[in-house]
C-alpha cells in the first residue's frame, strides 16, 4: 500500500509490501509523508482539535492517549494556538499518557507529569481531574496492581478515542523497545 504525499505517491519499504504472518490489510496503516515537521504537526493538531470539536458537540468526551518526547512538541505548540486563537476547547477531553519514568517526583525535570504541563496541560482547558499520568512516586510493589488500574481506567472511559505516539530512532513506542511481547501489558 503506497504512502501518499499530496498526490504523488511514496513506495513502502519492501519489507511492507509483502505480506507477514502477523499483517493483515486491515493491519495497513495509511501514511501521509510531508515537507517539513511543522506541516505534520499541524496537520495532527488539526485532526485532534476536530475530533474534539465534532465529539464535543455531539455530548461525548474524546479520550487522547498522549506521548512526550521531541515528536509531539510541535502538536502540543499547535493545539495551544488553536485553543487560544480559534477557540478549540479542551474541557470534554479525557487524557491517558503513555508512560511515566519510576521513581519519579511529578515536579522533577525529568518527570512526564511536567513535561506534559509545561507543553499542554497549564496551557489548555482540559479539567485536571481528566488528566492521567502513571504515578512515578508509587511503592515499588504497588507498580503492578496500580498498572491494572490505569487499564481500567482506560476501559472504564470507553477506549482511546486517538493515540499520539512517536517512535523513537530505535523503533521504540514509549518504552516498549524493539522485540518486546505483542502482548505486553503497561
Amino acid at each position: 500500500m503506497p504512502a501518499t504525499k499530496g498526490s504523488a505517491d511514496v513506495p513502502l519499504s519492501p519489507i511492507y509490501q509483502g505480506p507477514l504472518p502477523y499483517v493483515t490489510a486491515v493491519e495497513r496503516v495509511p501514511v501521509t509523508v510531508y515537507e517539513q515537521p511543522g506541516d505534520a504537526s499541524r496537520a495532527v493538531a488539526r485532526e485532534i482539535a476536530d475530533l474534539v470539536t465534532s465529539r464535543a458537540a455531539a455530548g461525548k468526551p474524546t479520550i487522547l492517549g498522549l506521548a512526550t518526547g521531541s515528536t509531539p512538541v510541535g502538536v502540543y505548540d499547535e493545539l495551544i494556538r488553536l485553543h487560544r486563537e480559534e477557540g478549540v476547547s479542551f474541557r470534554s477531553v479525557v487524557t491517558f499518557n503513555l508512560d511515566e519514568y519510576w521513581p519519579m517526583r511529578p515536579d522533577a525535570l525529568q518527570s512526564y507529569h511536567r513535561f506534559m504541563r509545561e507543553h499542554l496541560f497549564d496551557h489548555v482547558d482540559v479539567p485536571a481531574d481528566s488528566i492521567h499520568i502513571p504515578d512515578g512516586t508509587l511503592a515499588r510493589a504497588d507498580v503492578p496492581a496500580a498498572c491494572v488500574r490505569y487499564e481500567e481506567k482506560i476501559r472504564e472511559a470507553g477506549g482511546i478515542d486517538l493515540q499520539l505516539l512517536g517512535i523513537g530512532r530505535t523503533g521504540h513506542i514509549g518504552f516498549n523497545e524493539p522485540g518486546s511481547s505483542v502482548d505486553s501489558r503497561t
